[in-house]
C-alpha cells in the first residue's frame, strides 16, 4: 500500500519550487524578506527572523524580521551560543522549545525590551557549502496553536532557500567585483597616456569619430599605440558594450589570415574538423581592429573590400553569406599612399578604409610626454617587482627625454622593464637603460683598424640597431635602411649576425 502525501511533504514540494526564482536573485534584502514573509504566512506564525552570523565579531544580527515588533527587533544582536538562535548556530541542530520559560536557554531581554510576549519558539540553522551562516525562526502560531515537529521540517526548507538565495548572491557580487577590478585593469592597460598638444589633438579627434560608423585608418610609426587610439575609439562610441576583435595582418600568411578573418566550414581543408567562426563573425555589432593592413596581399585585399562594400562574407569551404554589422579602424605603420600609387595597395581599397584617418604622433614629436610615460610605466613595474621605492634619477629621465625613441612607446616600455628587472640600488640610472648602456661603440673609431675593417664593423652594428628597433623583422628593417630585403639577409649571413 502506498502512503498518500502528507500536507507537510506538499507544502516541501511547492516551497522547492521557489528555488526557480532564487537562482536568478538581483536584490538579496527583498529577497530573503520574500522568503521569510512566506514562512510566515504558511506556517501562520506569529513572527518570524532571519539572523545571519557575522564571522568577525561571532555576532548574530536580525537581517530580516516580520511581526508587529519586527522594526524593533531589528537594532539587536546576539552573541554566538546566547539564548536559543545562538545556540542553534553554535550547534548546528535545530530546535522545538513548546515553552520557552522552561527552558534555560530561553534569552528573554529582547521580548521584555520590546514588550512581545513568546510562548514558543522554532529555530533552524542555515548552512552554506557545509558552513553555518545564520539562523530561521519562527515565533508562536497565531492561532495560538502548538509549533509541531512538522513545522520544523518546513521550516529547515526555508533556511535552505534562504542559505541558497545569500551563496547566489555573493558569488554575483564577487563576480561583478571581479568584472569591475577587470575592467579597471584593462582600461588601466590600454590607457593613453601624455598631455602634450599633438596627443590632445589626436584624443580629441577619436572622440569625434567614435560615436560614427565611418571606417577609420590609422596612421603612425610603429610602436606609437594606434592599437590604443582603437580601443579609445571603440570604448567612447555607441558599439562600447560590444566585441572588439583585434588582428594584426602582418602576423599571419595569406591562408591563415583568411581563416582568422572568415572563418571556415567543417571539411573545408585538412584539418578541418569542426566550424570556426572567423573574426568578422566575432565582430557582428562591434569594432574590429586591423593592424598592420598595409602587409595584407593584393587577393586578401580583394576580398576584404568585398565585405566593405557589401557587409557579407563566406566563411572558407562555405556558399552559404553570413551578413555582419561591424565598424572597421584599420592601422598602418607604411606610406600608404605611396604604395597605393605604386599599385602595392587597392586604391579603392584605400579610399573605402580611409573615410577618416588619424595620425598618431612618434615619441620625438610629444617629448613633454616622456616623464610622464616614464613614470606611469615606472610603477606598473614597480608593482610586478615588488620594489615599491625604485625611482628613475634626474639624468636618466634627462637622457630619456633628449632621445628621439625610434621604436617610440614600445621602446620606452622594454627599456623601462629591463631597468626595473635588472638594475640595481633604488634608482634607474643611465647605465640601466639598455638604450643608452648599450649604445653602439663601434671598433671602427678605434686606432689600429684597416678602413674595411671600420666599416664592417660599423655595418654589423648598424645592422643590429636596425634589427633591435624592428623585433628582428627583417623586411622593416630593411625598409628603415633603404636596401632590399635579400640583400640585408646576405649581410647578416656575412657577419654571422643571430
Amino acid at each position: 500500500m502506498v502512503n498518500a502525501p502528507t500536507s507537510a511533504d506538499a507544502s516541501i514540494d511547492r516551497l522547492k519550487e521557489i528555488t526557480n526564482w532564487v537562482s536568478s536573485v538581483q536584490d538579496l534584502d527583498r529577497l530573503l524578506e520574500l522568503i521569510i514573509e512566506t514562512a510566515t504566512r504558511m506556517m501562520d506564525a506569529k513572527a518570524s527572523s532571519l539572523l545571519l552570523l557575522d564571522q568577525k565579531s561571532k555576532k548574530l544580527q536580525f537581517k530580516v524580521a516580520t511581526g508587529e515588533k519586527g522594526a524593533d527587533v531589528k537594532q539587536f544582536e546576539i552573541n554566538l551560543g546566547q539564548g536559543i538562535a545562538g545556540h542553534v548556530a553554535e550547534t548546528g541542530e535545530p530546535l522545538l522549545i513548546p515553552d520557552v520559560a522552561r527552558d534555560s536557554r530561553w534569552y528573554k531581554e529582547i521580548s521584555e525590551s520590546i514588550g512581545f510576549a513568546t510562548q514558543s519558539i522554532a529555530c533552524v540553522p542555515m548552512k552554506l557549502n557545509g558552513h553555518i551562516i545564520g539562523v530561521v525562526e519562527i515565533i508562536d502560531k497565531a492561532d495560538g496553536s502548538a509549533i509541531l515537529p512538522k513545522d520544523l521540517k518546513i521550516l529547515s526548507v526555508f533556511a535552505e532557500l534562504a542559505a541558497q538565495a545569500i551563496g547566489n548572491a555573493r558569488e554575483i557580487e564577487h563576480d561583478k567585483k571581479e568584472i569591475k577590478d577587470l575592467r579597471q585593469e584593462l582600461q588601466g592597460k590600454y590607457e593613453i597616456i601624455g598631455n602634450s598638444k599633438a596627443l590632445r589633438k589626436v584624443i580629441s579627434d577619436a572622440i569625434k569619430v567614435a560615436n560614427s560608423k565611418a571606417s577609420t585608418l590609422l596612421l603612425g610609426e610603429s610602436g606609437t599605440g594606434k592599437e590604443l587610439l582603437a580601443r579609445l575609439i571603440h570604448r567612447a562610441g555607441v558599439r562600447k558594450d560590444e566585441p572588439l576583435i583585434v588582428l594584426n595582418c602582418a602576423a599571419l600568411p595569406e591562408t591563415l589570415l583568411e581563416d582568422e578573418l572568415f572563418g571556415h566550414e567543417k571539411g573545408a581543408f585538412t584539418g578541418a574538423a569542426s566550424r570556426k567562426i572567423g573574426k568578422f563573425e566575432l565582430a557582428d555589432k562591434g569594432t574590429i581592429f586591423l593592424d598592420e593592413i598595409g602587409e595584407m596581399s593584393p587577393s586578401m585585399q580583394s576580398k576584404l573590400l568585398r565585405i566593405l562594400q557589401e557587409g557579407v562574407f563566406y566563411r572558407v569551404g562555405g556558399n552559404k553569406s553570413i551578413p555582419v554589422d561591424v565598424r572597421v579602424i584599420a592601422a598602418t605603420n607604411r606610406n600608404i599612399e605611396a604604395d597605393v600609387a605604386e599599385g602595392k595597395f587597392r586604391e579603392d581599397l584605400y579610399y573605402r578604409i580611409n573615410v577618416i584617418q588619424i595620425q598618431m604622433p612618434p615619441l620625438r614629436e610629444r617629448r613633454e610626454d616622456i616623464p610622464m610615460l616614464a613614470q606611469h610605466f615606472l610603477d606598473i613595474f614597480k608593482k610586478e617587482s615588488g620594489k615599491s621605492d625604485l625611482v628613475i634619477s634626474d639624468a636618466a629621465m634627462d637622457l630619456m627625454v633628449e632621445y628621439d625613441w625610434p621604436g617610440n612607446v614600445r621602446e620606452m616600455k622594454n627599456a623601462l622593464e629591463r631597468a626595473v628587472v635588472m638594475g640595481n640600488g633604488n634608482q634607474v640610472l643611465p647605465d640601466d637603460l639598455p638604450t643608452f648602456a648599450c649604445r653602439p661603440q663601434y671598433p671602427g673609431m678605434e686606432v689600429g683598424l684597416t678602413l674595411k675593417e671600420a666599416i664592417d664593423a660599423f655595418k654589423k652594428e648598424f645592422i643590429l640597431l636596425n634589427l633591435r628597433h624592428t623585433d628582428g623583422n627583417r623586411s622593416k628593417a630593411a625598409q628603415k635602411m633603404k636596401i632590399q630585403r635579400t640583400y640585408l639577409s646576405r649581410l647578416i649571413a656575412k657577419y654571422g649576425i643571430r
